[in-house]
């Protein structure tokens, strides 16, 4: 966790501190970025949804207004969280992404899944809380895995057709009930191209809040098979030499940090950190 950024369950009776604002368009920002005066935002005409506690930033304390519809402020518009990812500071688009995620869990479980009645957010600890049913809810990580499959100089990579023209990426998927995260990556590339691996190691993790997976990237060898692509998931995937990839994910990803691992061991090139 970054020295600038770190998470914590703040009170939101408490006064002060800066506060970001997130709609259904994104985050609103000014020329100055995403963090605003807590006190001069929520004297704009913004309809709030919740308000929460979601750590410090240098030290100072951060809020999150989760908002019903996205509101007009004079001087400021508003940005989608990749756009951050790709372009701004990191360690803002790090609190903006665990912003969302939080603002996604608490617009989520309003109501209790159980009885249906309106849920209370208990300001101690991160939780939505039914009185009825005694019920928590907390926020949902999803684990999900996500690999490169290697064959000598050629990796495999593929494009779902939600994907940006021409870009290609790893192989990933959403881990089932019941299986390991080893599991879920061999399923996941037999049922997206059809083949087979071996030689499956972790490199790392990367949350990934879009909405809240937990991403888990492996490196696994080529054992066998034809590529044969997934109907509706797979639009195309090939074998790429590392001499010559197609247009990439972004580099802050953790697709794009597999790819650029493997390509640097393979050219006795110094090998990229994980933004973490």
């Amino acid at each position: 966790m970054s020295a600038r950024w770190t998470t914590a369950v703040l009170d939101p009776q408490i006064s002060g501190g800066w506060a970001v604002a997130r709609g259904p368009d994104g985050f609103l920002v000014d020329d100055n970025g995403a963090l605003f005066p807590r006190q001069w935002l929520k004297r704009q005409a913004l309809d709030v949804l919740s308000e929460h506690g979601i750590g410090h930033f240098d030290g100072e304390p951060v809020f999150l207004l989760e908002l019903r519809s996205a509101g007009e402020v004079a001087g400021c518009g508003w940005r989608g969280l990749r756009q951050f990812m790709l372009e701004g500071d990191f360690d803002t688009y790090k609190l903006l992404g665990y912003a969302a995620q939080i603002g996604t869990w608490a617009r989520e479980h309003r109501f209790c899944g159980s009885c249906g009645q309106a849920m209370t957010q208990i300001h101690w600890e991160r939780a939505m809380y039914c009185q009825h049913c005694d019920l928590r809810s907390y926020p949902r990580i999803s684990p999900s895995m996500i690999v490169l499959v290697t064959r000598g100089d050629e990796i495999l990579l593929a494009r779902s057709p939600r994907f940006v023209t021409g870009v290609y990426s790893t192989l990933a998927g959403f881990a089932e009930p019941g299986e390991s995260a080893e599991d879920c990556l061999v399923r996941e590339v037999r049922e997206e191209v059809a083949v087979e691996v071996k030689n499956i190691q972790y490199v790392g993790s990367q949350c990934w809040p879009f909405p809240h997976s937990m991403m888990l990237g492996f490196h696994a060898e080529y054992a066998g098979g034809e590529i044969v692509m997934q109907p509706d998931e797979i639009e195309d995937a090939q074998w790429f030499n590392v001499h010559a990839l197609p247009p990439l994910p972004a580099g802050r990803s953790i697709a794009r940090h597999l790819i650029d691992l493997y390509v640097a061991r393979r050219l006795g090139l110094p090998e990229p950190v994980l933004p973490g």
